[in-house]
C-alpha cells in the first residue's frame, strides 16, 4: 500500500465485506486508520463514518494498483 499525504493508506474493500457486527460496508475507497490488538482493521470514509473490518477484505485502491 502507498502512504498518502496524511500518512494513512488509501484502499478499497472487496465486494460483500461486512463489519465486525455483520453489516455490509459500502463498496468505496477508504483510509486505513489503524489495526486493533484483536486483528480488526479500522477504516474510515470520513471522520464520522468508520468501520472495523477483517483485514483480509482490503485491497489497494484502483489508482494505486495501476502504478505497480
Amino acid at each position: 500500500m502507498t502512504k498518502t499525504h496524511t500518512d494513512n493508506y488509501t484502499l478499497k474493500i472487496r465486494p460483500g465485506t461486512r463489519d465486525y457486527r455483520g453489516f455490509f460496508v459500502q463498496d468505496t475507497t477508504y483510509r486505513l486508520e489503524s489495526t486493533t490488538d484483536t486483528g480488526w482493521a479500522h477504516i474510515c470514509l470520513t471522520g464520522s463514518k468508520c468501520y472495523y473490518v477483517d483485514p483480509a477484505n482490503l485491497d489497494l485502491a484502483e489508482e494505486e494498483q495501476q502504478v505497480s
